[in-house]
């Protein structure tokens, strides 16, 4: 994929959408975990010059989604089980509470948008796509959020989404899905029900459940 400058776009614009670029496949799980970058590759790769591959990757170590050794070396992060328990920990406090900030503005035509989100993902999980789930995954829940109107809220989540993508990816494959997240029914009959403690459970529960298992 090549980044290249659009007619009337700034250096910074370019250098903007390089890192966007990039910060959405960590968060998307197109990379493994321990995965290594090099600007060379990344300049290769994007069709861009040194200086804002340098730039993306010092933005994205700053966001905890690469990490940049004393040696010099940057590679996805291979997170710890404390680590993993952390970030599971962190999803349990800040989603659930987006979802019950969400719920009252939560109209049908949100739930049948998440419904189709849903068909999605069991598409993908049939063709055993492990970026596709977790794309479309982070996309039912971010339709949800975003009713929420707590914009530093869902960023903050989004940043633990992002420290999580590779880690996500790893998951994937040891759970060995075969089926949208089951917790994903309890969600949605909770929003047309209204029950906010029934939201609060299932977003939880789906949120951690498999994270949890990883760090066991």
């Amino acid at each position: 994929m090549l980044i290249q400058t659009r007619p009337g776009e700034t250096g910074t614009a370019a250098h903007d959408r390089l890192y966007r670029t990039l910060r959405a496949q960590i968060m998307h799980g197109e990379l493994t975990p321990g995965a290594a970058l090099t600007l060379r590759g990344i300049g290769r790769q994007f069709g861009v010059s040194m200086t804002p591959a340098r730039e993306a990757v010092r933005r994205l170590v700053a966001e905890g989604a690469l990490t940049l050794s004393s040696s010099g070396r940057v590679a996805t992060p291979e997170l710890s089980n404390e680590r993993i328990e952390e970030l599971a920990a962190l999803r349990a406090l800040l989603e659930p509470e987006l979802a019950s900030r969400a719920l009252p503005r939560a109209h049908m035509a949100l739930i049948e948008r998440m419904q189709k989100i849903n068909a999605e993902i069991g598409e993908v999980v049939a063709w055993g796509d492990a970026v596709g789930f977790i794309r479309t995954n982070l996309e039912f829940h971010r339709a949800l959020y975003l009713r929420a109107q707590a914009p530093a809220m869902l960023a903050m989540a989004e940043t633990v989404w992002l420290q999580l993508g590779p880690t996500m990816r790893a998951l994937y494959g040891r759970l060995g899905r075969t089926e949208p997240p089951q917790h994903h029914r309890m969600i949605l009959a909770a929003l047309r029900a209204g029950d906010e403690p029934a939201l609060r459970l299932a977003i939880r529960t789906d949120v951690t459940q498999g994270l949890r298992m990883l760090a066991a």
